[in-house]
C-alpha cells in the first residue's frame, strides 16, 4: 500500500495521507514523498492548487511516526523541508487542508502549513505531543501565533489541551466547519474555484499577505506594489474584465 498517494484532478493536486491505521502518522518515506510533491506541484504549470488530506474518517494526520525519529531527522530532505517534509517549502500557490478526525500534533503542523483549513464536524486539535516531551520544529511555534494569535498559539502548545472543530473554528485555527466526511469535497468544491480565477494576481496577492509579518505598514504597501501591481497587465485579468462589463459574473463561494 502506498503511504502517501498524489493525484491530479485537472489543476488540482490531491495528496492523501495514507497510514489510516496508523492515524496517517508520517514516516520518513512519506515525508521524502511529501517534500518531492510540493517541488513537482511549485513547477507544474497546470497545477494551480495543492489539497492535503489524511485517508479514512478518523483522522487527518496525527504528526510524526514517533518509531522513525532517526529517520525523520535525517532523510534527504529534512533540513531543506523539515523533518515531516513540508516546513520551509512554498510553492507559491495556493494550498488547502480538508481536516477530517484528528490533527494533532505535527498534524497541526501540516494543516497550519496550508493557506487555510477546511474541517469536518468531527475534527480534533491538539499539541498532544507535550506529553511526550516533543517539540514542534515543522513550523509550529511560527505559524500557530500567526494564525490563531499568541495567546491561543501557547494555551495549546504549553498545556497539550484537545479542542473540537467549532473551538478551532471560534480562534482562527479553521476556517469553515462542514458536516463530518464532508472536509474534502468542501476543499475540492473551493480548490476547483480558486483553479478558474486569473493566477497572476491570486498568486501576488497570496504572496504579499504572507510576507507581511515583522514588516511596517510601509514597507508593506512598498511590498505589495511590487508584487501586484505588474499582475495588471495580465491577459486573465482583462479577460475577467471583459467578462464583468458583457455581464457573465459567476457568483462568489459562500461560507459552508
Amino acid at each position: 500500500m502506498d503511504e502517501l498517494l498524489v493525484e491530479k484532478r485537472g489543476a488540482i493536486t490531491l495528496v492523501t495521507l495514507n497510514r489510516p491505521e496508523a492515524h496517517n502518522s508520517i514516516t520518513a518515506a512519506m515525508a521524502v514523498g511529501m517534500a518531492e510533491t510540493i517541488d513537482a506541484f511549485t513547477v507544474d504549470d497546470s497545477a494551480r492548487v495543492l489539497v492535503v488530506t489524511g485517508a479514512g474518517d478518523r483522522a487527518f494526520c496525527s504528526g510524526a511516526n514517533l518509531k522513525d525519529v532517526d529517520e525523520l531527522l535525517r532523510h534527504p530532505h529534512a533540513h531543506r523541508a523539515g523533518p515531516i517534509g513540508f516546513a520551509r517549502l512554498d510553492p507559491g500557490k495556493p494550498t488547502i487542508a480538508a481536516v477530517n478526525g484528528y490533527c494533532f500534533a505535527g498534524g497541526m503542523e501540516l494543516a497550519c502549513w496550508c493557506d487555510f483549513r477546511i474541517a469536518s464536524a468531527n475534527a480534533e486539535f491538539g499539541a498532544l505531543n507535550r506529553r511526550w516531551g516533543v517539540p514542534f520544529i515543522d513550523g509550529g511555534t511560527q505559524r500557530f501565533p500567526r494564525i490563531m494569535g499568541q495567546g491561543n498559539a501557547l494555551w495549546m502548545i504549553e498545556t497539550g489541551v484537545r479542542i473540537d472543530a467549532a473551538r478551532a473554528q471560534g480562534i482562527g485555527l479553521v476556517q469553515e466547519v462542514v458536516p463530518e466526511g464532508a472536509a474534502l469535497d468542501r476543499a475540492l468544491e473551493l480548490a476547483d474555484r480558486i483553479a478558474g480565477y486569473p493566477q497572476a494576481s491570486l498568486r501576488a496577492d497570496r504572496a504579499a499577505t504572507l510576507a507581511t509579518w515583522g514588516v511596517s505598514l510601509d514597507a508593506g504597501l512598498a511590498l505589495e506594489a511590487g508584487l501586484c501591481r505588474p499582475t495588471g497587465s495580465d491577459p486573465e485579468m482583462f479577460e475577467g474584465l471583459r467578462n464583468f462589463v458583457s455581464g457573465n459574473r459567476p457568483e462568489a463561494p459562500r461560507p459552508a
